[in-house]
């Protein structure tokens, strides 16, 4: 279970990946937070002197603020107040590179940010408010602008409330785009590895090492945003798809899910996860933990999974990993490049589990059924007869239809 400490030592590395210098830290166990202050009056006094002994220009917080409670620290505090999500926000406006993953973080900060207009009237000044004039010239020269007029404060939320829908509407073009490209897909029965994992946990690192496709892979978290498709072999010949998305972290926010929801659809839709563990970090398993819970809220919990143990070059002792407590785990080294072929091997097992076993014999002249089982599917058995090409082995549901009148009949 995720201890106070680590949870702060991982805002801790939050801050330092978003640009910040961390000068200092305060743990406050309370049973509920305040309502007012998140950590109590006392509490936030004593953060306040710390904050001016350290002279301090920010203070982040571990868990969401309501806008209530993050302008009174501000009030108090004197200096900026953002939570782990506005962090997170940060970071993520810091790493995206495509129109889709700026699409995706302006969407999430726009919807942070709409709810904590709220209650700062006293920032804005009125807009073209009329005057009570005595008289009709007065009276007269009022008409279309009597009244209290439109505060900037309104002004800014109807225009956040436009780019909300515009955003919305330019996302829901990038998800037609990838429901196209999965239907070709589909069509073609290659079937899609979505490599996921906690972040930092060396995912880019590992797919790296299996496509080399060249993915910025830094020491830092969610150095890499925006998700890459490459094309693989497995063992046997067998093509697939593998897909690098973003990494997870505990106390995702639900916004920042939803927000990445077409990109998250690589996950929700691939035939198999390669989950990616940092096993030599002192959290592995609750790392893992949270990865298996946001998989959950994506209804993506349920698919074939390959666990990729990494960094056991770090271990003292590699061959003491307990592997029985992950799905199909293979311990490796993407940065060493040690075990990826027993891994590879492993991803290729578990696809072929999921496919249909055939025995088909095809007529030698249409050589490209040959073919294309060993490219999609998974050969176990070949040999030449007098009427064509045995093959005994797995295919994808969605090729069935290719080999159903090839179907080889044993005879009694």
């Amino acid at each position: 279970m995720w201890g106070v400490e680590d949870s702060l030592n991982e805002l801790a590395t939050l801050a330092r990946t978003a640009g910040a210098q961390v000068m200092g830290t305060l743990i406050q166990r309370l049973p509920h937070p305040d309502p007012l202050t998140y950590v109590g009056k006392g509490k936030a006094q004593e953060l306040r002197d710390q904050v001016q002994q350290l002279n301090c220009s920010l203070a982040i917080f571990d868990h969401e603020l309501s806008p209530n409670q993050q302008r009174a620290l501000e009030k108090l505090l004197n200096v900026r107040v953002v939570d782990r999500t506005a962090l997170i926000l940060d970071i993520f406006a810091q790493h995206a590179r495509t129109r889709e993953g700026r699409l995706q973080v302006e969407l999430a900060q726009l919807e942070y940010r709409l709810p904590r207009l709220a209650g700062r009237e006293v920032e804005y000044t009125r807009q073209g408010g009329g005057s009570r004039g005595a008289g009709a010239g007065s009276a007269g020269g009022a008409i279309g602008v009597r009244g209290p007029g439109e505060t900037r404060l309104e002004i800014d939320r109807r225009r956040i409330r436009s780019r909300i829908a515009e955003l919305k509407d330019e996302i829901e073009e990038v998800r037609s785009q990838r429901a196209l490209h999965r239907q070709q897909r589909i069509a073609q029965a290659i079937p899609v590895v979505a490599v996921v994992g906690y972040t930092n946990a060396g995912k880019s690192t590992l797919f790296n090492a299996l496509t080399e496709a060249g993915v910025l892979a830094e020491n830092k978290l969610f150095a890499t945003l925006d998700p890459i498709t490459r094309h693989i072999v497995l063992p046997g010949n067998q093509e697939a798809l593998i897909t690098d998305t973003v990494g997870f972290i505990q106390k995702l926010p639900t916004r920042l899910i939803a927000a990445f929801r077409a990109t998250l659809e690589e996950v929700i839709e691939a035939d198999l996860l390669l989950q990616v563990v940092d096993i030599s970090h002192e959290n592995a398993i609750e790392q893992s933990e949270t990865v298996n819970e946001v998989l959950e809220e994506l209804d993506a919990h349920d698919k074939p999974e390959v666990t990729a143990l990494n960094k056991i070059d770090l271990l003292d002792d590699p061959a003491g990993i307990d592997i029985s407590l992950y799905p199909n785990a293979v311990p490796v080294s993407a940065l060493r490049q040690e075990g990826l072929d027993a891994l590879l091997q492993k991803l290729a097992e578990v696809l072929a589990s999921s496919m249909d076993h055939v025995q088909v014999v095809i007529p030698f002249q249409r050589g490209e059924l040959v073919e294309l089982f060993h490219r999609r599917g998974r050969v176990d058995i070949e040999r030449h007869e007098d009427n064509g090409t045995f093959i005994a082995g797995r295919i994808p549901r969605t090729l069935r239809g290719y080999y159903a009148s090839y179907a080889h009949v044993t005879s009694s």
